[in-house]
């Protein structure tokens, strides 16, 4: 049994050791880096006085923030963008919150938000003075995204096309109306709006520390076969400690002498 542990070992060593060395030194995956950068968007009011404002972006876009103060009571903003359909709602960007872009899971609705799609969204003023949304869940919210190609030069390809295809003129309009759908005046209003744009800065190749990967292989085996080794191993002890004493127990009897 001992014999069979042992030699199951030496062959999850060898498994291991050759799933580190692969992934080490001929990876299928690259990560590429972008620039990430937030920006304020100049916005050209339509009419004087009236608070309606339009801007054209042509960039790769993750997130539209629009914040509102000074709007009378009953106010609605509305962020219509003309190319493209957007993501939104209520909790997005909020780190209490929880919300879900990328499926819609009907049996979690009670549990978590799930965004809205489309070319425009409205929130009540009343309830939040800024409305945060989402235009393309391809690029990297956070910079840095992953990708899976055979080289190098594919991965640069791929990771530039994934910022082509996602850099679209759009066009934003947006709006502040009262409860009848009325532009209501501007005077007193701040509004701002910034965007968060991705240019390609790097591409790598994703690499794994093989010593520090072998270590923790090595520790994870060695605490495996370590718990599957402890209770064979009382049990065989606790047998052998039992028939070594009843052998003793068995010698230290004296024999019974039958008289003819």
């Amino acid at each position: 049994m001992l014999r069979t542990l042992i030699g199951m070992g030496l062959v999850l060593i060898i498994i291991l050791g050759y799933a580190v060395h692969s992934n080490t030194v001929d990876s299928e995956y690259y990560l590429f880096e972008t620039s990430n950068s937030e920006s304020n968007l100049e916005l050209i009011q339509l009419e004087e006085n009236m608070s309606e404002w339009y801007v054209v972006t042509n960039s790769a876009i993750t997130w539209v923030n629009t914040t509102v103060t000074g709007a009378p009571q009953g106010s609605i903003l509305k962020l219509d963008a003309s190319g493209v359909d957007w993501y939104h709602t209520p909790s997005l960007g909020q780190d209490d919150k929880d919300f879900n872009c990328k499926e819609f899971s009907p049996d979690y609705v009670d549990l978590i938000e799930t965004c809205i799609k489309g070319p425009f969204h409205e929130i009540n003023l009343d309830e939040q003075n800024m409305m945060i949304g989402l235009v393309s869940l391809d690029l990297p919210i956070g910079g840095l995204g992953s990708i899976q190609a055979d080289t190098l030069d594919e991965a640069n390809e791929t990771s530039q096309k994934i910022i082509n295809d996602n850099s679209r003129i759009i066009t934003w309009k947006v709006s502040i109306m009262d409860s009848e759908g009325n532009i209501v005046s501007s005077q007193g209003l701040e509004l701002t709006t910034n965007i968060t744009t991705h240019d390609l800065i790097s591409v790598e190749e994703f690499k794994l520390d093989p010593i520090q990967e072998s270590i923790y292989s090595l520790a994870t085996l060695v605490g495996c076969f370590t718990l599957l080794l402890i209770l064979p191993m009382i049990a065989y002890f606790s047998a052998v400690y039992k028939e070594k004493r009843d052998e003793e127990a068995r010698l230290g009897t004296p024999e019974i002498e039958i008289k003819e």
